[in-house]
């Protein structure tokens, strides 16, 4: 039977205000098409934390699950 790959990034958790919640900044380098140049986009993602073990400013890595709520759709699985 086939293992389902999820989505994993890396980001930086930048808010702690919630219970069993992060706000991770995840930042990728795009280029442009036309005129082929680097620059940084990033986004923000709710991720799960159980325990409330990630402090602000870890380098975490949180994958895809299941739906937890209305925006929250990552979990935290490690710090980088």
């Amino acid at each position: 039977m086939n293992q389902l790959q999820h989505r994993k990034l890396i980001g930086i958790v930048t808010s702690t205000a919630m219970q069993k919640t992060v706000t991770v900044n995840v930042e990728r380098t795009k280029i442009h098409p036309k005129y082929h140049k680097r620059y940084t986009v990033s986004k923000k993602y709710l991720a799960h934390d159980e325990q409330g073990t990630y402090k602000l400013g870890d380098k975490v890595m949180i994958e895809e699950t299941r739906p937890m709520s209305a925006r929250k759709r990552w979990k935290v699985i490690r710090t980088l």
